[in-house]
């Protein structure tokens, strides 16, 4: 069965962990990267498997049930089952992820929807100006709509020519390669384009509202 979206997620040992992370600025080296320059950024460290991080909750959505609500201040407003999904434009890309625990993983190839798709299906108003990804497991996270709207942004079903593993986020996850990739939120079930901001999980608990890489902006400034 499908989690409830809408449910409060349970405290864990990680979720006070990562909380305590961002409070002593756990990772963060202070050194400068630039993007068109350096391909890993600051205090990252290169692998070759896809290591598996999470809220510790891995839901079952099967295709069959699978929904994703499209809705907020968008002129065209829809719902999509997964057939729906598939008929949209399909695209291929390859890009490298870098996850805030300082782990980089370069040469990652997806198939799905791109987000400049996604956007042209559901004419965002002109007061929109950030997007809140829900997932099934409770989890959001934040993004102003020209971070969602970047090249190489991708609403993806497969990885490395394999459909996604429930693990990492089937049937469909986003991916922003260029953000710290909490920001590509797993087993997306509502995207929803908003006037104001409003802060994911992550980022009510003390990571950066952006997270861009190369500026190494893992956590809040401390106030």
């Amino acid at each position: 069965m499908a989690s409830d979206g809408d449910e409060p997620i349970p405290d864990s040992k990680l979720t006070r962990t990562k909380e305590r992370w961002a409070r002593e600025g756990r990772f963060l080296t202070g050194r400068d990267a630039r993007p068109d320059a350096d391909r890993l950024p600051p205090g990252q460290h290169l692998v070759r498997d896809w290591p598996v991080l999470d809220l510790g909750l891995h839901p079952t959505v099967s295709q069959e049930r699978w929904r994703l609500h499209l809705t907020g201040a968008v002129d065209n407003p829809q719902i999509w089952d997964w057939a729906r999904f598939m008929d949209q434009p399909q695209t291929q890309a390859r890009s490298d992820i870098h996850c805030v625990t300082t782990w980089s993983r370069y040469d990652n190839d997806w198939q799905g929807m791109t987000t400049a798709d996604l956007l042209a299906a559901v004419s965002p108003r002109a007061e929109a100006r950030f997007v809140v990804l829900h997932s099934h497991d409770g989890y959001t996270t934040n993004l102003m709509l020209e971070d969602f709207a970047a090249e190489g942004a991708i609403l993806a079903h497969s990885w490395s020519g394999k459909p996604l593993s429930q693990e990492h986020g089937g049937p469909a996850r986003l991916v922003v390669p260029h953000l710290y990739f909490w920001k590509s939120a797993k087993w997306i079930e509502r995207i929803e384009f908003r006037t104001a901001d409003d802060p994911g999980f992550w980022e009510v608990r003390g990571y950066h509202n952006r997270g861009d890489p190369w500026n190494e902006e893992r956590y809040s400034e401390p106030e």
